[in-house]
């Protein structure tokens, strides 16, 4: 009896001693990271990511008319500190100077967007502005022809305001057909070069920031989520997921009926992807962070995959949540070839079904305890310790084995369907003033969700491609200029591009030089002089 209660009390130790010594290793592992380009795939492709909002400018010009963003940015207090992106980082004009330092980084893919106003300015109300098309033709070209693939997104939060003014955006079902026509214009115009399309970026994160929050146009929202003019945050994300969703669906239909067979590409979806972890031990704590995961995630990918939205909303939204008709069923199952993700951080998750959720904190999400949010307080800090290190994204928190979880609940859940990180990238704190020539903590980043990446890629998830955002500072929509995610810094004044030590790094990673090398003494003149060849030609 002795003899076995010691054997018992073994174990227990041994149980404990290797989960200790698990939690050590891990810490250690995102302390001291050795991530190389060969610890990845053959053929992977490693990229830079931008949108065409956030770069271009140019807003009035060759044709272009207003989009949604642009009238809201003039809308006293929609953006930190007054900001817009009327010029944003000029890329309209000095795109070959952001292909050359895309060249010069040794990139094997750029991820940009098309400017729905730049090519149709009046949606299905007006022509194509050629204008526009040969812009877009320009940048492929180049692109090409210096050996970067160009990875395309159809619609990144952007879309005439006429759109808007017509019939309400996306909140309509109008909205499907213009964002059909607008995808056939982009395949007929781009698509026998184009060989990676993502249709909409983000449908999740744009239903609640700006149909739920208000805090993107058309700033639609209802109490406890704010104070709009206008707006349901219970029901109206909700419509307007489903009419991007069926847009999509649509989409992907015309593309592999009458486009795929001569241009040969892939096509999928990019969804905002918080990795989210129970804020307790408690069984209601684990249900909360996987219900979480449905509410935001699979709220896209499970249409998109198996054709109806997942059994977890189901539940919970009743007949609020929209329901699709059999025929959409159809052509919604299996509308992708592959699942991009935008991946930055974990949060805690906490019940609100069974428990009392109050949002006393800014960075809680408030309205908790309704099924828009899917009955979950998410939090980034528990009794007072951070999840991790801050950034400068209120909700935005080193934690790199999310990038894992994330994955492998993907890979889980949707049969391994290949995969692209479309997006990944380290935020400087807004409260200090950015070192951008020793921009370390972006670099040790970077290198700490890599490792993570690689593990995942490991254990068998196929993971066809990771982009860095962003390639240059920009404009982060309602946060302005406040907001730094690029390695290259852009000037406010001059907009010349000065890159960050974190260029540095990531074009030695792609060069496959030890992860410590940086050229710190002469990496930026090396970088500079790149930038100076591209303005003389």
């Amino acid at each position: 009896m002795w003899k076995g209660k010691f054997s018992s009390s073994i174990i227990i130790f041994f149980l404990i001693l290797c989960s200790t010594a698990n939690s050590i290793v891990k810490a250690s592992f995102e302390d001291e990271i050795d991530i190389k380009r060969s610890d990845f795939p053959e053929g992977f492709l490693f990229g830079a990511a931008t949108s065409s909002y956030q770069i271009e400018g140019a807003n009035l010009e060759d044709g272009r008319s207003l989009c949604n963003w642009d009238v809201f940015c003039q809308i006293k207090g929609s953006i930190a500190n007054g900001d817009s992106a009327d010029i944003a980082e000029d890329h309209y004009h000095r795109y070959m100077e952001d292909i050359e330092i895309l060249h010069s980084l040794g990139v094997d893919a750029y991820r940009f967007s098309i400017s729905w106003s730049r090519v149709l300015p009046r949606g299905k109300f007006g022509g194509v502005n050629q204008a526009g098309i040969l812009f877009y033709n320009k940048i492929i070209d180049n692109l090409l022809s210096r050996g970067i693939e160009p990875f395309v997104t159809i619609h990144h939060f952007d879309y005439p305001q006429e759109l808007e003014d017509r019939y309400g955006g996306w909140l309509s079902p109008l909205m499907q057909e213009d964002f059909i026509h607008f995808a056939e214009i982009c395949f007929q115009s781009f698509g026998d070069r184009v060989k990676y399309w993502c249709t909409i970026n983000e449908p999740n994160l744009v239903s609640e920031f700006a149909y739920e929050r208000g805090t993107y146009p058309p700033a639609h929202c209802s109490p406890p989520f704010g104070n709009c003019s206008t707006g349901n945050s219970d029901v109206e994300p909700l419509i307007a997921v489903h009419n991007m969703l069926l847009g999509h669906a649509k989409t992907v239909k015309i593309y592999r009926e009458r486009f795929k067979s001569e241009q040969s590409g892939v096509i999928g979806i990019v969804i905002h992807s918080f990795m989210y972890e129970p804020l307790t031990e408690d069984k209601l704590d684990k249900e909360a962070a996987d219900r979480a995961l449905a509410f935001n995630i699979a709220w896209i990918l499970d249409p998109v995959v198996y054709g109806d939205y997942p059994p977890e909303m189901r539940r919970y939204h009743g007949s609020e949540l929209p329901k699709f008709a059999s025929e959409e069923r159809i052509i919604l199952r299996d509308s992708i070839d592959f699942i991009g993700i935008n991946h930055y951080a974990t949060l805690y998750a906490k019940d609100c079904i069974y428990s009392s959720c109050i949002c006393n904190d800014s960075i809680c999400t408030k309205g908790s305890d309704r099924a828009i949010r899917g009955f979950v307080y998410t939090a980034a800090e528990q009794d007072g310790v951070p999840i991790g290190e801050p950034t400068g994204m209120p909700r935005f928190f080193v934690v790199p084995r999310g990038m894992e979880e994330i994955v492998e609940y993907a890979k889980k859940r949707y049969l391994n369907k290949p995969l692209f990180v479309t997006e990944n990238g380290y935020s400087s704190p807004q409260n200090q003033v950015e070192d951008y020539h020793h921009d370390v903590k972006r670099i040790n980043y970077l290198k700490s969700y890599l490792a993570f990446l690689a593990q995942a890629i490991r254990n068998g998830a196929d993971v066809r491609g990771y982009f860095l955002w962003t390639l240059m500072d920009d404009f982060e929509w309602s946060n302005g200029y406040s907001v730094r995610f690029g390695i290259y810094h852009v000037d406010r004044q001059t907009l010349n591009r000065t890159p960050k030590l974190s260029a540095s790094w990531f074009r030695n990673f792609l060069s496959n030089r030890s992860p410590n090398y940086v050229e710190s003494s002469n990496a930026i003149s090396f970088m500079n002089k790149d930038v100076s060849m591209a303005q003389s030609e």
